[in-house]
């Protein structure tokens, strides 16, 4: 490309793989969008410096999420003919394993707990958080259209990693969990 813009998307309109044409707030739209930007937000938190064992577990998922955003912009009936794939569901039982390996040193929850703590942790949970709109919007996606059938179980334990991470990276840096008190609630 040797340039950026093309205009076409002054209409309000973007593309597909494939070349259908959808407004920007579209369902599909919004989801491959918010995977994106779920995808950025874990850049930051590795950009600031994370413990290795957490960068090893999230490296491959900037990846995965970016074959998950292209999955997101095709539409089911272009699927094949573009050929673009439907993500590994292995990839579910990866994320899983991670969490078992940062769960081992982790002492077990005694209350509900802030995002926060250590800069890390605190990147970390907003990225949780951008994960768990991505899975919304992927969740209604799939009921009213159809789409790749991991992509909900990927971004629901997605998000369980990157909680796991979070305590992970406090725990590392010797920082402790912020515990909610409903006391100071109100």
């Amino acid at each position: 490309m040797s340039r950026i813009y093309t205009r076409t998307g002054d209409d309000g309109t973007t593309g597909l793989i494939g070349g259908h044409r959808l407004p920007k707030d579209s369902l599909r739209i919004d989801a491959y969008g918010t995977v994106d930007e779920l995808n950025s937000a874990l850049g930051v938190a590795l950009a600031g410096g994370l413990d290795p064992q957490i960068e090893e577990a999230l490296t491959p998922v900037r990846e995965q999420l970016f074959a998950l955003g292209a999955s997101l912009a095709v539409n089911e009936e272009d699927r094949e003919q573009r050929g673009v794939a439907f993500l590994d569901p292995g990839l579910v039982a990866r994320l899983e394993a991670a969490m078992d390996r940062l769960s081992e040193s982790l002492p077990p929850l005694a209350a509900f707990i802030l995002p926060g703590g250590s800069v890390g942790a605190a990147h970390l949970h907003l990225a949780r958080t951008v994960c768990r709109r991505a899975e919304r919007r992927v969740v209604t996606l799939a009921r009213e259209r159809g789409t790749d059938p991991t992509a909900v179980p990927y971004l629901n334990r997605l998000a369980d990693l990157l909680f796991v991470a979070a305590r992970y990276e406090n725990h590392a840096r010797g920082v402790a969990d912020v515990p909610w008190s409903p006391s100071s609630a109100g």
